[in-house]
């Protein structure tokens, strides 16, 4: 069995923000968050302490997969959700969460542990990569339509 202290030491040193919020209560309240959480998001959990995440959406609440993660939250499942969350500062980046249910020694689930990933870069990559597929998609068209009422000679 691994001891409390390394088992601290772990959680501290990842590069990934972990939370963990109580199953009770309609909010979920935040009881912890790691040292790479406040890094990530500006906030310190002195700031955070008991509050729901919902604040890290700042209003940004029409996301689709903000559904899979109340229906995680409301059922006890697990999921894997890429969202929009906002920084104190106010500038939003994109963060995967991972949601998992903790049990106790009864096998009762007692809390909700998340663990967040900065994907802002690989979001943005895909997203670039979508524009640049539309324009050589609508460049194709604009080519065939020209080929087709002959204003451009046969290639």
């Amino acid at each position: 069995m691994i001891n409390a202290n390394l088992m601290q030491m772990v959680i501290n040193a990842s590069n990934d923000g972990i939370v963990v919020a109580e199953r009770e209560g309609a909010d979920k309240p935040l009881i912890y968050v790691n040292p790479a959480f406040e890094r990530l998001t500006g906030y310190t959990l002195d700031e955070i302490l008991y509050q729901d995440c919902r604040f890290l959406q700042s209003g940004d609440r029409d996301q689709p997969a903000l559904m899979a993660i109340r229906d995680a939250l409301d059922n006890g499942g697990a999921c894997r959700e890429t969202l929009r969350n906002y920084r104190k500062d106010g500038t939003h980046f994109w963060n995967e969460l991972s949601l998992s249910s903790v049990y106790n020694v009864a096998d009762r689930q007692t809390y909700f542990v998340g663990v967040q990933k900065d994907v802002t870069t690989q979001v943005k990559a895909q997203q670039r990569v979508a524009q640049l597929e539309a324009q050589v998609a609508e460049l194709k068209a604009e080519l065939a339509a020209l080929k087709a009422t002959g204003g451009i000679n046969k290639l």
